[in-house]
């Protein structure tokens, strides 16, 4: 499941490698907030599971911190932390790196590689079920510590709740700098307090620590009633959820400082609460409807719902960048509409603002918080993606292990035992399917589905333009022969397709029977890469003198903008002689019909295409083009 020696190291791929300390705090903060406040909710889920109607046993509770402890061990440390974490797509990871890695967009309809793909977008849509789902258990388990000394503040916990989510999203669009200093520091001093509770707790039964034996989980569950383990082990898996942040925001920190951060800080950290969770629960059983907060004395439990607020509204931060940065990419790579993008900082790692995600994502998380109305509702709504995406993630990852000469026998057999582990857990959290877990499921079908009809139009509008489009023979041979009068200045002539005679040129020539002096056909390709270099970003190729042909290269990873494109193509000295203040970009602008007896996809799927490129982000505004320099052609394309 490794990597070759030759991925591209952190330095290169953005993160900061020369500094690690900064590098491990500041990973502490994007990528454990959201396993980090797991403590709030999942051993308290897991050992309700476990009594299932009858008194919490000493065995109930060993067996189940003995489970969070292995899950932890084998799904995190081992196959994410050492493993996964090796298949990185120059120094990027996460659904879509790996999908790149695999070559599967380009996939031809029935090939395995093309099932890959859907199999792909499948996973990157979980992360929206699980980006809606995040924010709301989080905060509303921090705010329902309000109820441990004041039974009667219950009703205000899901107004609390909203409030503070509402604030959260409207945030996103000022950028979220302050927070992101805070990160790193803030979620230093919560794993801090997590390990001093749970040293705390173990201190009053030291007798927990048997249960760092696996066969304290292992003997609980084989002794227990089938629909009464499985109830358990989909409980125990919420202390494992946000795990799969450590391989989605690889690129961000890199893989050393996320390792170290884990190893060093959260993983103990975690470990001692949830044995100090145990040991508390061996005390006094009755604790069990909030066992967390119970392991603080008393004058420290609202200073401590404080700080556990501004912890889960962190992990929300994070959830909620990290769903911005996957729509940056699935348009980059054509799984989605081209939507507008706001950069709110140049200086900061993933300060993006996506205005129609952040709202969708608020009303989805909103929507979550008030329907479900407790972390323990929505415990059951929690879970199911994360474990399909990690049994997906798997899978992907032993075919890119396989793809780099790995042996198949070894492959198979680490990542089968992985993937049974994975396949158990989503079998597990099923169960909870009619309890909400549908919720989550329903968010990732759409997605998946809008993803699946955008690719597979873009494919029709492709062939329909294919059809139109002349070839460079027929632009070779009027620009020679029959323009005899040729417009002053240069002309920029966006085209989808590094060859052929864009459709706005052909009209262009046949509406005015003239060329400009300097034409550049100018095509943005994104590669399946993270980051193009600014020495291979322009490919210049001159199809007859005064009529060029520009492609751009981007990553998957970058913003593919055309006017510093030509920018740094003329610092090159690849275009001399071109004043990019002076000259008129046309671009056409495409109005799409659907047709029943043209073979393509159902019309309704053909109509909910159209209805998604006429919404889509003007052509001009997502290229950053300037505005006051461009001409649009209208074409009709039917599919």
């Amino acid at each position: 499941m490794g990597a070759p020696v030759t991925s591209t190291p952190a330095a290169t791929a953005g993160h900061p490698a020369t500094l690690p300390t900064a590098a491990t705090i500041g990973a502490l903060g994007v990528v454990y907030g959201d396993i980090g406040t797991s403590p709030l909710y999942a051993l308290k889920e897991a050992a309700r599971a476990a009594t299932h109607g009858g008194p919490l046993t000493n065995d109930a509770v060993l067996g189940v911190v003995s489970l969070i402890l292995w899950a932890l061990i084998l799904i995190i440390s081992i196959k994410y932390a050492l493993l996964i974490l090796r298949a990185d797509n120059r120094g990027e990871g996460g659904i879509v790196a790996l999908l790149a890695l695999l070559h599967a967009r380009h996939a031809q309809a029935g090939t395995w590689r093309a099932r890959l793909l859907v199999v792909g977008l499948i996973g990157a849509a979980l992360l929206y079920g699980d980006g809606a789902i995040t924010p709301a258990i989080s905060v509303l388990s921090a705010i329902e510590g309000l109820k441990v000394d004041a039974p009667a503040l219950e009703p205000v916990v899901v107004p609390i709740t909203v409030i503070i989510l509402i604030g959260l999203f409207l945030m996103q669009r000022q950028g979220t700098q302050f927070i992101g200093r805070i990160f790193g520091p803030v979620m230093v001093g919560w794993f801090a307090v997590l390990a001093a509770l749970g040293i705390h707790g173990i201190v009053k039964a030291p007798g927990v620590l048997v249960a760092l034996s696996p066969l304290y989980a292992f003997d609980f569950l084989i002794h227990q009633n089938f629909h009464v383990s499985f109830a358990i082990l989909g409980a125990a898996f919420l202390a494992v959820t946000g795990g799969e942040a450590m391989y989605a925001d690889m690129g961000h920190f890199g893989r050393m400082p996320i390792r170290l951060a884990w190893f060093a800080v959260a993983l103990p950290a975690l470990v001692l609460n949830y044995f100090g969770q145990a040991a508390l629960l061996i005390t006094d059983p009755s604790v069990i409807e909030n066992p967390f907060f119970q392991l603080a004395p008393d004058w420290v439990h609202y200073p401590l719902v404080a700080f556990a607020t501004l912890a889960t509204v962190i992990a929300s931060q994070a959830i909620i960048s990290g769903v911005f940065s996957l729509t940056q990419q699935s348009i980059q790579l054509g799984f989605l509409p081209r939507m507008h993008i706001t950069h709110t900082t140049s200086d900061a790692i993933g300060q993006i603002y996506v205005p129609l995600v952040n709202w969708l994502l608020a009303a989805a998380t909103l929507g979550a918080v008030l329907h479900f109305g407790s972390s323990e509702a929505l415990a059951g709504a929690y879970g199911i993606a994360v474990s399909l995406l990690m049994a997906i993630t798997t899978l992907l990852a032993a075919l890119v292990a396989i793809q780099w000469g790995y042996s198949p026998f070894i492959v198979i057999a680490v990542n089968g035992f992985f993937f049974a582990i994975d396949a158990t857990f989503f079998a597990a959290n099923s169960v909870k399917l009619l309890e909400g877990g549908w919720f989550p499921l329903l968010l990732a079908a759409i997605i998946a589905f809008v993803m699946l009809t955008w690719r597979s139009g873009v494919k029709l509008v492709e062939q329909a333009r294919g059809k139109l489009r002349q070839p460079e023979e027929d632009l070779i041979e009027t620009a020679v022969n029959r323009c005899h009068a040729r417009l002053t200045g240069t002309a920029v002539f966006l085209a989808s397709s590094p060859k052929g005679v864009p459709l706005a040129l052909t009209q262009f020539v046949k509406h005015n029977h003239v060329l400009h002096q300097r034409v550049l056909l100018v095509t943005v390709q994104i590669e399946e890469s993270p980051r193009i270099s600014d020495e291979d970003r322009a490919e210049i190729v001159e199809i007859v003198p005064g009529i060029t042909r520009v492609i751009l290269h981007y990553g998957f990873m970058q913003y593919p903008t055309i006017y510093e494109g030509l920018i740094l193509a003329c610092k090159q000295g690849k275009l001399p002689g071109i004043d990019l203040t002076d000259i008129t970009y046309f671009i056409g602008r495409e109005t799409i019909i659907p047709r029943e007896d043209i073979p393509g996809m159902w019309v309704w799927r053909e109509a909910l295409f159209a209805f998604l490129q006429r919404n889509a982000e003007r052509t001009a505004a997502f290229f950053d083009v300037p505005a006051k320099q461009v001409v649009e052609f209208g074409t009709e394309l039917e599919i």
